[in-house]
């Protein structure tokens, strides 16, 4: 398994946000992911990020693909991985309806079908340089000239059964967040796997995005979790996966406990299919950096051994 840090927004600290990736690779870990919400531009910080470091892949999770027009999304990418000789991973995927529809002002009808009107545009571009497409949503005859560039990895953020098909058959695999061992062994990996092996495509990777913990208070950690990731209980579709584990919120499918613990967990997630995991690190207690350098190092251990 890849042990890699999911980083968090510094808001305009761009230094501050690349410097991040910069100490990643210097503690040895596989890989870095930003999210992209309502902060700076991942990919931007990517790109940066990318010509002060030589080893470590760097990825989104994820960039919403409705505010950028698949070209628009293709021509970054590419550059970003120009810039980062190589080492990008585009993790792109829907967001949610009410960011969609209430704060965009966009719809979000019929969402798979979106996505795979997107990726009939986006991955000929990135693969081939060029893309004639007419469907219902998108119709795009373009060239996107980047020679010498190896396209990036593309990976969508899937967890309904529609979405795990289509990651399956076109993409390099999936990039979940708030699902654990149990929703990935008996929903993730089976079906995306099944839809790579019909698709006669490598088998995917399944980057697993989990709030990570290490504490002698398990309780308080756990506690905190609650009150920090609660929208995740609220959200339909992370509901959704969150029910499908038998979990009850997001609190209870973070990895949270003694180095033993949590190095046992994220033995769990390995097993059950995970080729990746990207730990979110969330302190407890009133030296909130003792407690961050506490789960970094337990991850840094790992790093090699699962």
């Amino acid at each position: 398994m890849r042990i890699g840090l999911f980083l968090p927004e510094l808001g305009g600290n761009i230094e501050g946000a690349v410097q991040q990736v910069v100490d990643a690779e210097r503690d040895g870990f596989d890989s870095t992911y930003f999210g992209q919400i309502f902060g700076a531009d991942a990919l931007t910080i990517i790109a940066i990020a990318g010509t002060r470091t030589s080893r470590i892949e760097m990825g989104t999770s994820v960039v919403p693909t409705y505010l950028r027009h698949p070209f628009a999304m293709a021509q970054q990418a590419m550059t970003v991985q120009a810039a980062a000789a190589g080492r990008f991973t585009l993790g792109i995927g829907l967001s949610h309806a009410p960011v969609v529809e209430n704060m965009w002002g966009l719809s979000y009808e019929k969402p798979a079908r979106h996505m795979r009107e997107y990726l009939d545009v986006l991955l000929p571009l990135l693969r081939e340089g060029k893309v004639a497409h007419r469907g219902e949503v998108f119709r795009v005859a373009a060239n996107l000239q980047m020679s010498g560039v190896q396209p990036p990895s593309v990976m969508i953020a899937a967890l309904a059964p529609a979405m795990l098909k289509l990651a399956g058959e076109r993409t390099d695999g999936t990039i979940t967040w708030m699902t654990g061992a149990p929703a990935i062994r008996n929903h993730i990996a089976p079906k995306l796997r099944e839809a790579a092996a019909a698709a006669g495509r490598p088998a995917p990777r399944i980057v697993a995005g989990l709030p990570v913990c290490v504490t002698d208070d398990a309780a308080a950690a756990r506690e905190r979790a609650a009150r920090a990731f609660v929208i995740y209980g609220q959200l339909p579709n992370y509901r959704r996966i969150l029910d499908i584990g038998g979990v009850p919120g997001p609190a209870d499918i973070a990895l949270v406990g003694n180095e033993a613990e949590v190095e046992r967990q994220v033995r769990d997630l390995a097993a059950a299919g995970a080729t990746d995991l990207v730990g979110a690190l969330f302190p407890v207690g009133d030296d909130a950096a003792a407690s961050i350098a506490r789960s970094r190092a337990l991850l840094q251990s790992l790093i090699g051994k699962v």
